[in-house]
């Protein structure tokens, strides 16, 4: 191979191997949002998506652990989310485009603080 085929394959596979890490919102239900509230469980702050993992009490009594996807890093500090800002035990309270699946988690509208705070 010619040095020029070499660039070409190295350029192609360096613009297209992000596109491949990244996946599409298809999964969440953004016809309609929920909300609930819950007790902070653990809070994931890392690339490629932060997470946020909540106990919530369902009807019945019985309590499930939701997962829910936020953005990336840089964006959820443009929105005053930083690596302290949620720990195991907060209450708080989720409006969130729940998966169409049914399976307890979904992705992140806003979230309010005990202390009444709203991060979108």
């Amino acid at each position: 191979m010619t040095p020029r085929v070499l660039f070409a394959i190295a350029l192609a596979l360096a613009v297209a191997s992000p596109a491949w890490s990244h996946h599409s919102h298809a999964m969440f239900d953004h016809s309609k949002a929920v909300t609930m509230e819950g007790t902070v469980t653990e809070f994931v702050f890392r690339n490629p998506h932060v997470f946020l993992y909540v106990d919530v009490k369902g009807a019945n009594g019985e309590t499930q652990n939701y997962w829910i996807e936020m953005s990336n890093i840089p964006n959820m500090i443009r929105r005053g989310i930083g690596q302290g800002t949620f720990k195991a035990g907060d209450r708080i309270s989720v409006e969130l485009y729940p998966l169409k699946d049914g399976r307890p988690g979904g992705s992140y509208v806003t979230i309010t603080a005990a202390d009444g705070k709203v991060y979108q």
